[in-house]
């Protein structure tokens, strides 16, 4: 009776233990197939339709090096990295600093300043292009990757100042404090103590911010007339004609463009780790 018992539980741990693996592989299955049959159709030489290729058939590369040596795509990468990584920087800077100030401080009309943070965030960005377009317009920032940028700075600040102020306030007010009594100045305290405790919320906000910057395609689109200031997003259009697809063309460009967010997502990886180990000794 008792080993009939003891084994009906562990059957149940042994079911409980397939589901959850039969679970997590099918949550795989259907994230990575869509990877998956794009590079096999950027590797197909008979990838014409798109529609063939779960299996690569008569593998070649000549689909990519097709888009590297037509069109400018590789000017296209590089207009996308610039205006990537100067959104990063300058959204994790400036939220990072308003995150603190609401965070840390008290001042009138605090609440309504993070509620209209929320509200901008809910705005449609369709809603957003013709005004947008006409403040550039009038700034003269049209055809300009710094102007680019500087809009994507503004449309990826409301969501990481929000993150971030999460981050902040979860940060013991008594750790500043002690940094204080240390002898340290604010900025010391900010730099040494107050950086590395909110590094992981850091990261995940620049993470957004990159995708953000280079997966726009509207503003993109709307703001750039000279073919050299397109990004990738914009210039994956020239594999579309009128009436066919260059598939093969395509999929082999999308698979580039994905490799840049995967190489920055793994180095922002490292200083994620990097900011765990560092903010627990601080602290």
């Amino acid at each position: 009776m008792t080993a009939t018992t003891d084994r009906a539980p562990s059957g149940r741990r042994t079911a409980v233990a397939f589901g959850k693996g039969a679970a997590v592989a099918a949550v795989l299955l259907f994230t990575l197939f869509p990877a998956y049959f794009m590079l096999s159709s950027a590797l197909s030489r008979r990838s014409g339709s798109g529609t063939d290729a779960l299996f690569p058939a008569d593998p070649t590369l000549d689909h990519f090096m097709g888009v590297f040596t037509r069109g400018g795509f590789l000017t296209y990468l590089g207009n996308s990295l610039f205006v990537a990584l100067l959104t990063v920087v300058g959204s994790s800077l400036l939220a990072l600093f308003a995150a603190v100030a609401v965070a840390r401080f008290r001042f009138r009309l605090r609440t309504t300043v993070l509620v209209m943070v929320l509200v901008i965030q809910m705005v449609p960005l369709e809603a957003l292009v013709i005004s947008l377009f006409l403040l550039a317009r009038d700034l003269n920032m049209l055809n300009s990757l710094w102007g680019l940028a500087l809009v994507y700075v503004a449309l990826s600040l409301p969501f990481a100042i929000w993150m971030l102020r999460g981050f902040v306030a979860a940060v013991p007010a008594e750790v500043e404090e002690a940094a204080y009594i240390d002898g340290a100045s604010w900025g010391r305290m900010f730099w040494s103590v107050l950086f590395p405790l909110v590094a992981p919320g850091l990261v995940a906000t620049s993470i957004f911010s990159f995708i953000t910057a280079w997966n726009e395609f509207i503003l993109a689109l709307t703001f750039m007339n000279d073919g050299e200031k397109y990004t990738v997003a914009v210039g994956l259009r020239q594999f579309f004609g009128q009436n066919t697809t260059d598939w093969g063309a395509v999929m082999a460009a999308s698979t580039i463009i994905t490799l840049p967010v995967m190489a920055f997502f793994l180095f922002v990886q490292r200083g994620l780790v990097s900011g765990l180990v560092s903010g627990a000794v601080k602290g």
